[in-house]
């Protein structure tokens, strides 16, 4: 692994760590230790993740993955790197591992993490202008506790809500390669597993992220159902709400705006007061 050459203060704490943050030495919100087994390939993946037990041993095994190599070394340069107005920071570097309730009623899931979001703070959707669009709707609809995602130690709590992302390492390019997904998928799959018995609205935030849910929540009927804004899809007793990923590229542009995003959360919290069907 890449360090930075000189230990920097976490921005809240004030504690101090190398970038990239090695697991176990105290980053708010880190569920690994220096024990935890690490996934060096796809079959490293494929079979740790069929056999995690728990949420806390599933976020543990992906914050310390190393399964995918260029974004390993994508995800370790940008945080030894840093962009300029983060120069005085550490970067978490790690995967993302899902975060929020254990046992969640609302699943929300992205693509991947953010060169200079998540991948600085450790947490995904946190900690960029894509977050502050995103946490501020949920904060309006009741999904979270406030609006700010400044960092894991904010004081950020979702309300039955839980937060993951199909790529758990920040892509260059915001692209991972189809074999990264590929590779990344049983993560997300395993997390399904654990926490998917409870749940009964996914909210994906773009056109991948709604395949990645349908893949999880499957079976569903050919031809498969098509992403769009507003888009739903009833499997089983979980809905599948498609919404346009909160980027600069559509929030700047209005494609996306605080009132859709809104009747989006709406919608999802009025489903999830619901017993299913």
């Amino acid at each position: 692994m890449q360090s930075g050459r000189v230990k920097l203060a976490h921005p809240r704490t004030g504690v101090m760590f190398d970038s990239p943050v090695p697991p176990g030495s105290g980053w708010p919100g880190d569920p690994a230790t220096s024990r935890t087994a690490v996934a060096e390939t796809p079959s490293h993946v494929a079979s740790m993740a069929a056999a995690v037990g728990t949420v806390e041993e599933l976020d543990a095994e992906v914050s310390v993955c190393r399964a995918c190599p260029r974004l390993v070394e994508w995800r370790e340069e940008v945080a030894v790197v840093k962009r300029k107005s983060f120069a005085d920071q550490p970067y978490w570097g790690r995967p993302i591992p899902g975060w929020g309730s254990a046992s969640p009623r609302v699943v929300i899931v992205g693509l991947a993490p953010a060169a200079h979001g998540g991948n600085r703070t450790g947490r995904v959707f946190t900690g960029d202008r894509s977050g502050d669009f995103l946490f501020a709707a949920m904060h309006r609809a009741g999904l979270a506790n406030q609006a700010a995602c400044v960092d894991a130690a904010d004081g950020l709590v979702l309300n039955d809500t839980r937060v993951a992302a199909a790529v758990r390492c920040a892509p260059p390019g915001n692209a991972p390669t189809p074999a990264e997904r590929a590779t990344c998928a049983p993560w997300l799959d395993a997390e399904w597993r654990l926490i998917g018995s409870g749940v009964r609205v996914i909210v994906a935030l773009g056109a991948f992220a709604w395949r990645a849910a349908l893949q999880i929540v499957g079976p569903v009927a050919s031809p498969a159902p098509k992403f769009g804004h507003g888009a739903t899809a009833l499997v089983g007793d979980v809905m599948l709400i498609g919404c346009y990923h909160p980027s600069q590229q559509n929030t700047f542009t209005g494609r996306l705006t605080p009132q859709m995003l809104d009747d989006i959360f709406r919608q999802a919290r009025e489903r999830a007061a619901t017993n299913g069907r």
